[in-house]
C-alpha cells in the first residue's frame, strides 16, 4: 500500500487543506477522485480515516496515526528526491512569467535574487499577458505564470495565490469614496475592449446600474503601465479629473507619496485573484513545488 504514494499523497493534501475541494485543486484532480482515493485507503486498513464536518473536515483516530505514518515517509522521499535533484538541476534555469501587473508592480526586484538562493538555480522572469503564459505553460517554454486573468485550462493546475483589488486613481485629488453618479463627471482612460480588466469593471458597472457608454473616453490602453502613465501625464482638472481603474498595487508608492491619489467605489469593492499556475505533468516535480511553495509563503 504505501508503495502507492499517490494515493498517501493525495490522504496528505486532504489533511493539510482540511478540504476535499482544495486538495483537489492543488492537486489538479476531479473532486470525485479524491474522494474515490481517500476511500481506497479506508478500505484498505478497514478503518475510516476521514470525518467530514461542516467546516471542512476531520482526521479519525486512526487518520491521525496514518498521517503520522505518511509524514515520515514523505520526508524520506523529499530527501532522495532533492539529491536527485542536486545531480540533474545543476545547470538547469527556471522559467517564471508573469502577466504585466504582477510582473511590473507586484514582484519586488529582490524576489528573483531571494527565490534562485532558495532553489539553488538561476531565474528568469517573462513579462506577458496571460493568455500567453498560459499557452507558454502548455509549450513547455515556462516552468510556472503567476497570472491575473483565470483562463483555465484542463492540462494546468490552478492555485489561488492573493486577492488582489481595483482602485479609481487621478493626479487629481479624489474623494475616499466616489458614488456612481459622480463617475460620469471623470474623465477617463479606459482599458482596451476585450481585455480581462474591462470585462471585470464593466461587470461591476453593469451591477452598479452603471453606464459606461456616457462616459467621458479620452482613450483606450493595452496594459496597465499605459493606463498609469496616460492618467500621470494627463492636465490636472479639479472640476473633472481623469481617472482610469488599476491594480492597488499598481500605484502603492506614488499614492504614499502624494503623487497620485485613489478612491474606492462607496459601497462596492472591485476584487479579483491572481493565480499560481504549472502544468499537470509537474504535479509531482520537487523543483516545481518547491518554487510554488516559496511563492506562496509570501516572500515574493
Amino acid at each position: 500500500m504505501l508503495k502507492d504514494f499517490v494515493k498517501m499523497e493525495t490522504f496528505l493534501t486532504v489533511a493539510r487543506e482540511r478540504s476535499f475541494s482544495r486538495a483537489s485543486a492543488k492537486l489538479g484532480i476531479s473532486q470525485p477522485a479524491v474522494t474515490q482515493q481517500i476511500k481506497y485507503i479506508e478500505n484498505y486498513l478497514e478503518a475510516k480515516i476521514i470525518d467530514r464536518k461542516k467546516n471542512g473536515i476531520k482526521l479519525t483516530a486512526e487518520g491521525e496515526e496514518l498521517y503520522k505514518v505518511v509524514t515520515r515517509l514523505e520526508k524520506c522521499i523529499l530527501a532522495l528526491e532533492k539529491d536527485v535533484l542536486k545531480i540533474i538541476n545543476k545547470e538547469m534555469t527556471f522559467r517564471l512569467a508573469a502577466s504585466y501587473t504582477i510582473g511590473s508592480y507586484v514582484i519586488p526586484g529582490e524576489c528573483l535574487n531571494s527565490l534562485s538562493e532558495s532553489i539553488g538555480n538561476d531565474v528568469t522572469l517573462s513579462i506577458d499577458n496571460s493568455e500567453e503564459i498560459i499557452e507558454g505553460i502548455k509549450e513547455r517554454r515556462f516552468d510556472v505564470g503567476l497570472i491575473e486573468s483565470p483562463i483555465f485550462d484542463d492540462a494546468l493546475i490552478y492555485r489561488e495565490w492573493f486577492e488582489d483589488e481595483l482602485v479609481l486613481f487621478s493626479n487629481t485629488p479624489l474623494p475616499k469614496m466616489v458614488r456612481t453618479e459622480e463617475l460620469y463627471e471623470f474623465k477617463w482612460i479606459c482599458r482596451e475592449e476585450g481585455s480581462y480588466t474591462r470585462k471585470l469593471i464593466g461587470e461591476v458597472f453593469e451591477e452598479l446600474g452603471v453606464s459606461c457608454k456616457s462616459f467621458n473616453v479620452l482613450s483606450e490602453v493595452s496594459n496597465t503601465t499605459t493606463a498609469l502613465q496616460s492618467v500621470k501625464r494627463a492636465n490636472v482638472d479639479l472640476e473633472h479629473p481623469t481617472v482610469s481603474v488599476i491594480s492597488k498595487y499598481a500605484i502603492a508608492d506614488e499614492v504614499a507619496n502624494g503623487a497620485l491619489f485613489e478612491s474606492k467605489l462607496y459601497g462596492y469593492t472591485m476584487s479579483r485573484k491572481f493565480y499560481i499556475v504549472y502544468s499537470k505533468e509537474n504535479k509531482n516535480n520537487v523543483f516545481i513545488d518547491n518554487v510554488v511553495s516559496y511563492i506562496l509563503t509570501g516572500k515574493c
